[in-house]
């Protein structure tokens, strides 16, 4: 593993520790690849994925793309009848993508 994601390994579990997921209110986690974009809402006390969002069900629309995706994982948790959850950036830097898939979670209707 290089440095660059060793630090995001340190960072990311520095977050989790202060982070947790219920069934009322799960977990948003993010994860982000050279190529793809990832979103998970998580219940940390069962223990299990109760919806999860990835780039390939939404058009791509360039930079939009991203924002989308937050919009989608907000249906799938307004099907659960989920209205809040806890952010987990997983790491990454809260800006760019991360933000933009934040902003379209807002947009949804989730409150993070």
């Amino acid at each position: 593993m290089n440095e660059r994601a060793q630090k995001r390994e340190v960072r990311k579990r520095r977050i989790r520790a202060r982070i947790f997921g219920t069934a009322l209110r799960p977990r948003l986690a993010v994860f982000r690849s050279n190529k793809h974009l990832y979103a998970q809402l998580i219940d940390d006390s069962a223990g299990r994925t109760i919806a999860e969002a990835h780039d390939s069900e939404v058009p791509k629309a360039g930079k939009a793309m991203p924002e989308t995706l937050g919009m989608l994982i907000a249906e799938k948790a307004r099907k659960k009848k989920i209205n809040s959850v806890v952010f987990d950036r997983s790491g990454y830097r809260y800006a760019g993508t991360i933000q933009a898939l934040a902003d379209g979670a807002r947009k949804g209707g989730l409150s993070l």
